[in-house]
């Protein structure tokens, strides 16, 4: 398919001109009128979304598996870990490339932006997470807690800390300044596939080869809730962006919504034909995305479980299926395929 670029409406909006014309007095019976209207506020251009699976364009600065895909908090930017053993930096309006990170020494599997938009953390198969400057691809220092491959990691919202799951069993969250330690939590009976901050800074979300996803205080340690619908290995969660609802997806093929605070399911998921290895919400809560080994990322209603669209544009696995943080409704989805593709995933 054809690359496009995303473009904006700069008309103003209908409900500005209205603003202006409530300002203005009319006097009646008198030779002139008197505007007392004051200076509208600037108007932010709405973007122009494009028709439902539009791809913006294909970033293919990959040699291997691309395994994780994350957004900067301002959208201006794309970060791509990849088994090529690199996180590469790409801009996430035209794909032209801006710097390769060298860090890792071997698979990257997962990836995590600071709210900040200052940090970049990425662990893998060298059993360490690295820290490394966004900017310009420095290294700030190498967490080496893990005994075994790193599968997850995830910042807190005010950027201070990282948490990171891995195949030793372990959650360990530790200072991101300094990277000291501040506490494992050892609640798994298996290993690490995904970890994930709630909105609020409060909880994390965990999920393993254990079948489970657990929940507990991300300052203590302290353990809240299991979730054990899937009965068979979990390998993403996500939360939803109040907070209330946490999507775990699984090896069963299909994807669970259910009640942060007490467990219980909400619904069930069940469009993919094979396992599910991802799963994000929309930053306006009203639509989750999932991607599957049967090569397909599905969007569906948040509320009800409807399924709303299927993209084909993957030729093989898909591992990530992270949404733009902005207006633009757009999805960065990595692949076995070895390329991450930018398409427009909402109306």
């Amino acid at each position: 398919m054809a690359e496009q670029e995303v473009y904006f409406n700069e008309g103003i909006s209908r409900r500005a001109v209205l603003k202006v014309l409530a300002g203005l007095t009319i006097t009646m019976g008198s030779i002139s009128c008197s505007a007392s209207a004051s200076p509208a506020a600037p108007v932010t251009p709405a973007p122009t979304l494009l028709p439902l699976g539009t791809v913006v364009y294909t970033y293919k600065g990959h040699s291997d598996y691309a395994t994780s895909v994350a957004w900067s908090p301002d959208g201006k930017r794309i970060a791509s870990g990849s088994r090529d053993q690199t996180v590469q930096v790409w801009d996430a309006t035209t794909g032209g490339h801006v710097l390769t990170y060298k860090g890792n020494t071997d698979v990257v599997n997962t990836i995590a932006w600071s709210l900040d938009g200052k940090h970049i953390a990425s662990g893998g198969y060298d059993n360490v997470v690295k820290v490394w400057d966004a900017s310009t691809g420095n290294t700030l220092y190498t967490f080496k807690g893990h005994s075994d491959l790193v599968n997850g990691v995830a910042w807190s919202p005010d950027s201070k800390r990282i948490a990171s799951g891995s195949h030793d069993n372990t959650v360990q969250v530790w200072d991101a300044a300094t990277g000291g330690n501040i506490f494992i939590y050892k609640g798994h009976t298996d290993f690490l596939t995904a970890v994930a901050w709630s909105p609020d800074g409060t909880r994390i979300a965990s999920g393993s080869g254990d079948d489970t996803v657990q929940v507990w205080d991300a300052t203590t340690g302290g353990h809240k809730v299991s979730f054990t619908g899937h009965g068979s290995w979990v390998f993403a969660v996500a939360w939803s962006p109040n907070g209330k609802r946490i999507a775990s997806a699984s090896v069963n093929k299909m994807v669970l919504v259910w009640d942060a605070a007490t467990g219980n399911n909400v619904f069930t998921y069940k469009g993919h034909t094979d396992g599910v290895n991802a799963v994000a919400w929309s930053p306006d809560g009203k639509r989750i995305s999932s991607g599957s080994d049967d090569k397909t990322v599905q969007v569906w209603d948040a509320a009800t479980g409807g399924n709303v669209f299927i993209y084909k544009g993957h030729t093989d696995i898909v591992r990530a299926v992270p949404w733009s943080p902005d207006a633009r409704k757009l999805i960065a989805s990595g692949s076995n395929d070895q390329t991450v593709q930018v398409w427009q995933a909402s109306q």
